[in-house]
């Protein structure tokens, strides 16, 4: 299929897009390697970046001509892969067996079910009609994911949790993709990505609300073993306040029995006195 001009630059500003987006999760790897800890974070949204361009895909091939889509979508299986694998290697046992798990449920038994349904149930048209409304689906729920960083910006009208860079570059590539999709007149590629823009500009006006506040540091959770460690931190400072306390009942007992001696003491010293003071009275009667 031969794309007009504007339809190929749109596509390839899309790939650029998409490339930098796939790209972004590199730091996060990189502190993955040189800790050897994946420190709490989850596997889920490779897993389904995964799927999803392996959907992707398998929709290019069958619609034919979709080069363009073959290409960023390839690149994407390749680094999400890469990810997983150094997932897989670094993190606790039993989010590795969660983690392997999905892969198989999803990205071979789900991706499976679908060629196989798509080829038994549709052919030509039909069968390219049929996979891009599951690619539909299955994108606007990934799209539809940052709903829940949205809801948290939203209740601590910080932007702490919302990363400007990787929030910029997902509109732009939504912008993009929704352009590719209009100039193809494809609905499938079109659709997930209105959402997409949508979510993107939600993004960007809450960045543009919130951004001069301060962070609000009680609403994050300890989710990484740095976090864990101060507020293990936190726990022997408790402990010197309560012994501190403890100290000062301490001394002020200690302050009060020696009060109650030296009044004893007084005392004793004062009815020894007054002893003394008759004795000599009854002296001085006798002489």
């Amino acid at each position: 299929m031969t794309h007009s001009p504007i339809t190929f630059v749109f596509g390839i500003l899309g790939n650029i897009a998409s490339f930098v987006c796939f790209l972004a999760p590199l730091p996060t790897f990189y502190r993955v390697c040189k800790k050897k800890s994946t420190e709490g974070f989850q596997s889920i949204p490779y897993v389904a970046a995964l799927f999803s361009a392996m959907l992707w895909i398998f929709y290019a091939y069958v619609k034919t001509g979709e080069t363009l889509l073959i290409t960023i979508n390839a690149f994407g299986c390749v680094i999400e892969t890469i990810y997983l694998a150094i997932f897989i290697t670094y993190c606790p046992k039993k989010a590795r067996i969660s983690t392997l798990r999905m892969i198989v449920l999803l990205n071979f038994g789900g991706f499976c079910a679908i060629v196989l349904v798509t080829h038994l149930l549709a052919k030509g048209a039909g069968r390219v009609k049929l996979l891009g409304w599951i690619c539909v689906v299955f994108a606007t729920s990934v799209f539809a994911a940052p709903l829940s960083i949205i809801r948290v910006v939203i209740r601590t009208k910080s932007v702490e949790f919302l990363p400007f860079p990787l929030s910029l570059l997902l509109l732009i590539s939504a912008i993009m993709w929704l352009l590719y999709g209009l100039s193809l007149k494809d609905i499938y590629v079109t659709l997930p990505n209105v959402v997409g823009l949508t979510f993107g500009v939600v993004q960007m006006l809450l960045y543009a609300m919130y951004r001069n506040n301060k962070p609000v540091k009680d609403e994050k959770l300890p989710e990484h073993k740095a976090d864990i460690n101060n507020n293990e931190n936190e726990v022997p400072t408790q402990n010197e306040e309560n012994q501190q306390v403890a100290g000062d009942i301490e001394i002020g007992e200690n302050k009060k029995e020696q009060e109650k001696k030296d009044e004893e003491e007084a005392e004793k010293k004062q009815d020894q006195t007054e002893v003394n003071n008759k004795g000599e009275r009854e002296m001085n009667c006798e002489v």
